[in-house]
């Protein structure tokens, strides 16, 4: 029996695909949004493609703002962008 492989779809791009492809951007019940490298905490979660581009898509199309239900300030946007960089070296 096939195991289901959860889907998530990319705030940016749009596109959909696992879950371990994917980085999950976390609202927490305080209000702050940071990257959930594990996806297991608690909160709302946003799912983002592993690339900057579909970040700047999501920032464009205010992806975010639409899966959290609240405005997002430019500095989160800056520290995700950050947060994203260290993931690439890594």
């Amino acid at each position: 029996m096939n195991k289901k492989i959860p889907m998530r779809q990319c705030i940016g791009c749009g596109e959909m695909k696992s879950k371990k492809e994917m980085m999950r951007v976390l609202k927490t019940a305080e209000g702050t949004i940071t990257l959930d490298m594990t996806g297991k905490k608690n909160g709302r979660g946003a799912y983002l493609c592993i690339s900057g581009e579909c970040l700047e898509k999501a920032r464009k199309n205010r992806g975010l703002e639409r899966s959290f239900r609240m405005s997002i300030p430019t500095q989160v946007y800056e520290n995700l962008e950050k947060e994203f960089q260290r993931e690439d070296e890594k």
